[in-house]
C-alpha cells in the first residue's frame, strides 16, 4: 500500500501548487472586462502588449532592466567566482557567507534598507544618477543575482583542473591572455547560465522593485501589484503567459547550454543549484 500512496501524495501536491498557473494561463484567452468572469475565447488579450502603452511601457522596463542587472550581475559575480575558485583560503569561506547572508536575506529587508540610501545618495549626497528609476532598478534586482552568478561559476570552476591554466603560463602567456583564452573559456557554461538566471530572477523582482522605482520607471511585476486594486483584467493574465513561456525557454537554454558543454543532468542541477 505505501508503494502507490506516496507517489499519489506527491502528485496530488504537485496538481495543487501548479494548477493556478494553469488557471491564469487559460484565463488569459478570456475576452472580457475583468480576468474571474469569462465571456470568450479570443486573443484580444495577447495584444495589449502593443495596442496599451501602460502595460507596454511596464513590460519593456522590466526586461530593459533585467537585461541591465543580469549584466551587472555576470560581470561581478562571474569575477567573484573565479577568484574563489581559483584564489582559495581562509578569506573564500568568510566571502561565502557574506554571499549567503546576501542570499538568505528576506527581500523586504533589502528594500526597505534600499529605499533610504537611495534617497540620501541621490538627494542629499547630491549624485544625480541614483534618482534615476532604471539606474535604482539595476542595483537593486542584481544584489540577489550576484550571489547566484557567484556560486554557479565557483561550482564549475572547483570541478575542473587547472592543468590547462597552468600549460598556458608555462607557455609564457601573459595572466591576462591566460585568463581569456583559458579561464573564461572553461566558465563560459556556467556564464552564460548564470545570465539567463539572474535575467529571469529580474523579472518577478516585486518587493524590492515596489520600493526603489520612481514615476515613469514602473516594472511589470509592480503594474500587476497596482492593478489589483482595480480588479486584475485578462491582459494580465496575457502578459503573465508571455513572461512564465520567456522564462522557461530562459531556464531551458541554460539547462542546453550546460548540456552542450559536456554536464550531465546531475551536474547541470548542481550548477543552477550553485551546489
Amino acid at each position: 500500500m505505501s508503494r502507490w500512496i506516496l507517489p499519489v501524495w506527491s502528485t496530488l501536491v504537485f496538481v495543487f501548487l501548479f494548477l493556478p498557473i494553469v488557471v491564469i494561463i487559460i484565463y488569459s484567452f478570456n475576452v472580457g472586462r475583468l480576468l474571474v468572469s469569462w465571456d470568450h475565447f479570443g486573443f484580444d488579450s495577447f495584444t495589449a502588449i502593443v495596442t496599451k502603452p501602460a502595460i507596454r511601457d511596464a513590460v519593456l522596463v522590466s526586461v530593459r532592466t533585467g537585461l541591465m542587472a543580469a549584466v551587472l550581475a555576470t560581470f561581478l559575480g562571474t569575477l567573484a567566482g573565479i577568484a574563489m575558485a581559483r584564489n582559495p583560503g581562509k578569506w573564500v569561506y568568510w566571502f561565502l557567507g557574506i554571499l549567503l547572508l546576501i542570499a538568505v536575506t528576506p527581500e523586504i529587508v533589502d528594500a526597505v534598507a534600499l529605499l533610504p540610501w537611495m534617497v540620501f545618495l541621490g538627494q542629499d549626497a547630491g549624485m544625480s544618477v541614483f534618482n534615476d528609476g532604471s539606474v535604482r532598478l539595476v542595483i537593486g534586482q542584481s544584489l540577489f543575482s550576484i550571489a547566484i552568478v557567484s556560486y554557479i561559476v565557483r561550482a564549475r570552476l572547483v570541478g575542473l583542473d587547472e592543468s590547462l591554466e597552468e600549460a598556458s603560463a608555462d607557455l609564457y602567456a601573459p595572466p591576462l591572455r591566460t585568463f581569456l583564452k583559458v579561464t573564461l573559456p572553461l566558465a563560459m557554461p556556467a556564464v552564460l547560465a548564470g545570465f539567463l538566471l539572474s535575467f529571469t530572477l529580474g523579472l518577478d523582482n516585486t518587493v524590492v522593485s515596489a520600493f526603489v522605482q520612481v514615476s515613469g520607471t514602473t516594472p511589470w511585476p509592480v503594474y500587476v501589484l497596482s492593478a489589483l486594486r482595480s480588479g486584475l483584467r485578462p491582459e494580465i493574465a496575457a502578459v503573465s503567459t508571455i513572461m512564465l513561456v520567456l522564462t522557461l525557454a530562459s531556464l531551458a537554454l541554460v539547462a542546453f547550454v550546460l548540456k552542450r558543454a559536456g554536464d550531465s543532468a546531475s551536474d547541470i542541477a548542481r550548477t543552477m543549484g550553485g551546489g
